[in-house]
């Protein structure tokens, strides 16, 4: 089984939707899929979908799951982190109207650089459904460690430059 969840933002995602019903029409996926579709207004045909699940469901739904495609919010992040099952981030977009800002692309971005999996299309998607990897932020690397900490300088300015 593979389990998606949007989250609980006020925006709908219905971009991840579309990647996922195309998947399905296309016999990519031939598993169950089981869809946390929060305030989505597509929702993918022939998979079982919950607008909301309470958090024991949601760490059930997790530890059942072969994997888990996942929103790039912080606090999911964090939780399928801290659990042993391989998992891919899709960023939420301003340009889509799927967020207020670009905060999860650049969290996606960064976690990119750690080795983190992302999808940027349905093909990422494909690719990790197919061959998923389980990777941990504890996993880092010195040097991917080093890598983000001078990106996120780039892009913020040092802590310095802030106080």
């Amino acid at each position: 089984m593979i389990f998606v969840t949007v989250g609980t933002e006020q925006f709908p995602f219905n971009r991840l939707m579309h990647w996922i019903e195309v998947l399905l029409e296309s016999n990519l996926i031939d598993e169950e899929i089981i869809v946390q579709y929060g305030n989505c207004t597509v929702l993918p045909t022939g998979a079982k979908v919950y607008r909301f699940v309470k958090e024991d469901m949601f760490r059930s739904l997790i530890n059942q799951a072969r994997l888990v495609i996942s929103h790039c919010g912080e606090g999911t992040l964090l939780l399928l982190d801290s659990l042993d099952k391989p998992y891919i981030l899709v960023s939420r977009s301003q340009k889509f109207k799927e967020h207020v800002d670009d905060h999860q692309i650049e969290l996606a971005m960064a976690m990119e650089q750690m080795n983190i999996p992302v999808a940027w299309c349905p093909g990422d998607l494909i690719r990790f459904i197919y061959n998923p990897r389980q990777v941990s932020i504890s996993d880092v690397t010195f040097q991917s460690a080093i890598a983000l900490c001078q990106s996120l300088e780039q892009r913020f300015g040092s802590i310095e430059s802030l106080s």
